[in-house]
């Protein structure tokens, strides 16, 4: 079987990762990193050129193409797949309006009663700013399209809140995805990652995950796409997770289908675990990154019969199975990150990282100039180590993150810590897990 992925970061890399390791499948990647490329074919084509894509996806014979950013598929890239009869896992332009816009994704949730945060959306900045100066209360702001992991504001004062609008509305610092925002109520809890697969009627739900978006410990600082993962989470019980799937999987497929907008593909809910109960804040439409880098060291089975399942519309007869152990990835970034990464410094000491029992090294902003591996984005490598318990999973991948060298090397120092002693929850900011790098 000839299976291409599209994409170039961790998350992809993972993917192919995993692929790899199913008997009798070959793994394309376009366009792939320095990572990917040791493992698959790479070939030449960005993610936005979908014509390029699936021609070429014709050219090499590919049996499935599996879809990584959101970009593409908000943009259409299933439909031309499917126009040309080429299988492809993700879904359509139109269903991918879940995570393409979230004044969609609000309305949608209202219209069918699914727990979210309550909200109001603007049109224009002079009422959004009038309406936050009233207020003069913490809030999140929201911009409606898509913002490479950056368009969520999380305000303390109304000053910040204004100062979001602002630089969104009128500064259109994220160009036309800023040219309506979404003011929500700040939810109190924890903030975790809920991952389902879809056939447009049946789900299934996969193990939770924790992202920890600020770029310091402590979850401070400025959010970014994300800084690490851990899985699973103690947060989550059997019980939490049933509720999940009950209230916000369920419900959130059978409004996309009732809406016409079926969905096929990964589903990613990020949900805050209030004191109420647990409340949307996004759904995304494909894998998480870096959720997915802890996600598949820690499933027993492999994707193929997933994906087959759900093109084939067979998902009730598939179930995860899962490993008794838990992943933590810690993401390895470069000074200036996430406003303005300094990049094209050499790398060196993988090899003595990955030599090391139980961890995975997967590139996210990596290129190699004149034979030399560099830096080359805002997130550089994905760290993941995998253990009994969450203690030996941390101590595994921060002894690999010491061996990784570049400079400007930075990295939060407490990822999984929630896990390994969990504290009562505090406010997160719910930017989900975007393509910043």
């Amino acid at each position: 079987m000839r299976v291409l992925v599209v994409g170039a970061g961790g998350r992809e890399h993972a993917l192919v990762w995993k692929l790899r390791q199913e008997h009798g499948v070959s793994v394309f990647c376009a366009p792939g990193n320095p990572g990917i490329a040791e493992i698959a074919t790479c070939l030449p084509h960005p993610p936005h050129d979908l014509d390029a894509l699936a021609a070429s996806a014709e050219h090499h014979a590919i049996d499935l193409t599996v879809v990584g950013p959101e970009a593409p598929l908000a943009s259409g890239l299933v439909d031309v797949f499917a126009r040309r009869g080429l299988p492809v896992f993700g879904p359509t332009q139109a269903a991918a309006l879940l995570e393409s816009s979230k004044v969609f994704m609000k309305m949608l949730c209202r219209r069918h009663g699914i727990p979210t945060a309550p909200f109001a959306i603007f049109e224009d900045p002079g009422e959004a700013i009038a309406s936050l100066r009233r207020a003069g209360r913490r809030c999140v702001i929201k911009v409606d399209g898509l913002a490479a992991g950056k368009g969520v504001t999380v305000a303390a004062t109304a000053e910040e809140a204004v100062a979001a609008v602002e630089a969104a509305m009128v500064a259109r610092r994220f160009g036309e995805a800023g040219a309506r925002v979404i003011v929500e109520e700040a939810l109190e809890g924890e903030e975790v990652s809920v991952f389902a697969l879809c056939d447009g009627a049946a789900l299934a739900t996969l193990l939770p995950v924790q992202d920890h978006k600020r770029l310091a410990d402590g979850d401070r600082g400025p959010n970014t796409g994300g800084m690490g993962a851990c899985a699973p989470v103690p947060a989550v019980s059997p019980a939490t997770l049933d509720r999940i799937t009950d209230e916000v999987l369920e419900p959130i497929v059978w409004a996309m289908a009732q809406d016409g907008r079926p969905y096929r593909g990964v589903l990613f809910a990020g949900i805050m675990l209030t004191a109420d109960g647990p409340r949307v804040l996004e759904f995304n439409v494909r894998f998480g990154d870096p959720e997915t880098q802890v996600l598949l060291p820690l499933l027993a089975g492999g994707l193929i019969d997933a994906f087959d399942a759900v093109l084939g519309g067979r998902l009730e007869r598939w179930t995860p199975r899962w490993r008794p152990e838990t992943a933590v990835c810690v993401v390895l970034g470069a000074e200036g990150y996430p406003e303005r990464p300094a990049t094209g410094h050499p790398i060196a000491g993988l090899r003595e990282a990955a030599g090391i029992d139980g961890v995975e090294l997967f590139h996210s902003g990596t290129a190699v100039r004149d034979g030399t591996l560099v830096s080359s984005g805002g997130r550089v490598l994905n760290v993941v180590g995998v253990g009994a318990g969450v203690d030996e999973a941390r101590a595994r991948a921060y002894r690999a993150v010491e061996r990784v060298r570049y400079e400007g090397k930075i990295f939060r120092r407490d990822i999984g810590a929630r896990a390994a002693a969990p504290v009562p929850g505090r406010m997160r900011s719910g930017v989900g897990s975007g393509e910043a790098r």
